[in-house]
């Protein structure tokens, strides 16, 4: 009964424009998605996991931060815009050298590509194109409405399930793409070009 109280804040239109671009938004590739095929194709789903799961926790503070007004400082602080990007686009590109670099397929070699559950939260923080999402959704959705509460209460959930689902999808290519990487030099090239989309996004991100 409450959450169809909450449903009701939201008309029809409103909630079907929410799905879909959270749907684009969600599983078109990115630097989440991206990462998560990469883990999961060099150390399996298991290990995968733990960024699988950061992404929606990241995801959902930092939309919180924006509904809660945090988020109009980014643009409003033009410095501090310039510093996100800089350490985001900076950090990808790292994550993309790391990959790009990984030769072998392991299961728990934490010298090759990893990425900690605390990692995987604080890049969505370092990804402007995030940001920015975020307060599109808020600027769209919630600020300025009488119900913005139930609002934030309805979008919450549904954008914390996307970003995990998404992320499990891309994951679970991965995992399946491992035996086929096996063979012969197809790992070295199946991370190079991972890395060649993670540093294609990082230059992508600095546009913003």
């Amino acid at each position: 009964m409450v959450f169809a109280a909450k449903l009701q804040a939201m008309t029809a239109t409103e909630l079907t424009a929410l799905l879909a671009l959270t749907t684009a938004a969600s599983f078109t590739p990115g630097p989440n998605t991206t990462l998560s095929t990469a883990l999961a194709a060099n150390h399996g789903l298991k290990r995968a996991m733990t960024f699988v799961c950061a992404v929606p926790v990241g995801w959902a503070l930092l939309f919180s931060l924006c509904a809660g007004g945090v988020g109009a400082l980014v643009v409003a602080i033009p410095a501090l815009r310039l510093g996100i990007k800089v350490f985001g686009v900076a950090y990808l590109l790292w994550l993309a050298y790391k990959i790009g670099m990984t030769r072998t397929l392991g299961e728990t070699d934490n010298s090759r590509i990893d990425v900690t559950f605390f990692q995987g939260v604080m890049l969505q923080f370092l990804n402007i194109k995030a940001w920015m999402l975020a307060l599109a959704l808020v600027a769209g959705w919630i600020a300025g409405k009488p119900d913005a509460l139930n609002r934030y209460m309805l979008m919450f959930p549904i954008l914390l399930i996307y970003a995990f689902a998404s992320n499990l999808a891309y994951a679970a290519m991965g995992s399946l793409l491992r035996k086929w990487l096996q063979i012969g030099n197809r790992l070295t090239w199946f991370n190079r070009f991972m890395a060649l989309v993670l540093a294609v996004t990082a230059a992508w991100m600095a546009t913003f």
